[in-house]
């Protein structure tokens, strides 16, 4: 019985461990509007992001509203250490992720093989929080430093 019981134990052990390995920023998070610092001119009313991983490649797409009420939407995957091809017509090409920790990306998105923009993604230890600064987003036309706060949902 005592051998019945441990061997439980242990599957119990080996399958749940994938469960807790799965990156923190996988699930759905709400623009926290108020704590955002948006590009100059390009102010967010509302948004959200989805993101998932299926065998290593992430996905993630994102809603926003503007200040104006425009609704804009874009899907972006990436894969940790390679680049990544992004669809055509929008501000990069391709896209570049790095992990550096449980918590921590950098992204190099690029144009024509040069960087446009850098981006660094924090979840915060609690896993309430996404913090995302880029040095050089782009929207509505308009580019700038942009921090993004996120709740999770």
């Amino acid at each position: 019985m005592k051998r019945v019981i441990s061997l439980v134990a242990l599957a119990a052990v080996l399958f749940a461990g994938p469960a807790f390995a799965a990156d923190p920023v996988i699930g759905t998070w709400k623009l926290n509007v108020t704590k955002s610092k948006f590009i100059p001119g390009a102010a967010l009313t509302a948004g959200t992001r989805v993101y998932t991983e299926a065998d290593g490649l992430y996905t993630v797409e994102q809603k926003f509203t503007g200040a104006d009420g425009k609704e804009m939407s874009s899907r972006t995957q990436f894969r940790e250490g390679k680049e990544t091809k992004q669809p055509p017509g929008g501000p990069y090409d391709t896209s570049a992720a790095k992990k550096l920790d449980a918590n921590t990306w950098d992204f190099d998105l690029k144009k024509d093989g040069k960087t446009v923009n850098h981006v660094h993604r924090v979840v915060s230890a609690d896993g309430k929080t996404l913090t995302s600064h880029s040095t050089n987003a782009q929207r509505g036309g308009l580019s700038g430093e942009e921090t993004l706060v996120f709740d999770r949902q």
